[in-house]
């Protein structure tokens, strides 16, 4: 009798899958909201909560009526707080499998060598340029969408559709270039708008030397499926964004690499 009783108790296959999801879940939601104003917002929505709570528990009608307003609607302020990062996470949960597919099915016909010597021709126009932006302290950011939001980004932008090459990409960003302060956006391997303004990140934590360039280059990479590429004019450091983070001063070895794996 005793035994059946424990066995009552044990968790099933079925719940751990479901703790396993719900932790995944939770722990993609922490790296979303990480270092950025919702975290706060976050936080002071579980005090709003556990307030409501107590001031339930010890019959408190007047404060528990005001702050069951609040808690009542907490689906309607969650969506509406966090819309950015519902939106985010819905991109990284259909995150390109079918290009993910295409590119298994590429390999298989025609070699991964072959693959990546063309995937390298692409991209030794944008190294070749960040080099020079390198070595001339060129300001610069270079924004790679997979896909290519039309009513994100031509709202703010010059319309291109442009064959992607180093000239090119030094003439937008010289700096008495009417094009030069903003972003390029490059998609379906060219140069599709110039001169984009960008959202910046809500991120607070970011080091101090960070601009408009650094936290424009961020913000797009949150709030989009892109990464981008931040020249510091300052320093001519050369930084890479992806999923709201940012890898500082990589090597052009490294640069390479992440071209490689991303675009």
């Amino acid at each position: 009798m005793q035994l059946r009783d424990l066995s009552s108790f044990m968790p099933s296959f079925i719940d751990v899958v479901d703790v396993l999801l719900v932790a995944f879940i939770i722990y993609h939601i922490y790296n979303l909201i990480r270092g950025t104003i919702a975290a706060n917002i976050l936080v002071g929505l579980l005090i709003l909560y556990a307030l409501s709570f107590v001031v339930d528990k010890l019959h408190m009608q007047l404060l528990s009526r005001i702050l069951g307003y609040f808690t009542s609607g907490g689906i309607v302020i969650i969506v509406v707080v966090f819309q950015q990062e519902i939106r985010r996470f819905l991109l990284l949960a259909g995150k390109n499998a079918s290009l993910q597919r295409n590119k298994a099915w590429w390999q298989y016909f025609f070699g991964k060598a072959e693959a990546e010597k063309n995937n390298y021709a692409r991209i030794k126009p944008i190294i070749d340029a960040c080099k020079s932006f390198k070595q001339t302290r060129t300001g610069a950011l270079i924004v790679f969408a997979k896909y290519y939001d039309e009513q994100f980004y031509q709202n703010s932008c010059e319309l291109m559709e442009a064959k992607i090459s180093k000239r090119l990409l030094e003439s937008i960003f010289q700096k008495n270039s009417p094009l030069h302060d903003g972003a390029v956006v490059i998609a379906d391997n060219k140069i599709k708008s110039a001169s984009c303004i960008l959202p910046l990140t809500d991120k607070q934590d970011l080091p101090a030397q960070f601009g408009l360039r650094h936290r424009a280059g961020i913000g797009v990479t949150e709030a989009n499926e892109a990464t981008a590429i931040i020249v510091s004019e300052e320093t001519g450091e050369i930084s890479y964004a992806k999923q709201g983070r940012v890898k500082m001063n990589i090597s052009f070895v490294e640069l390479e690499k992440l071209l490689n794996k991303d675009f």
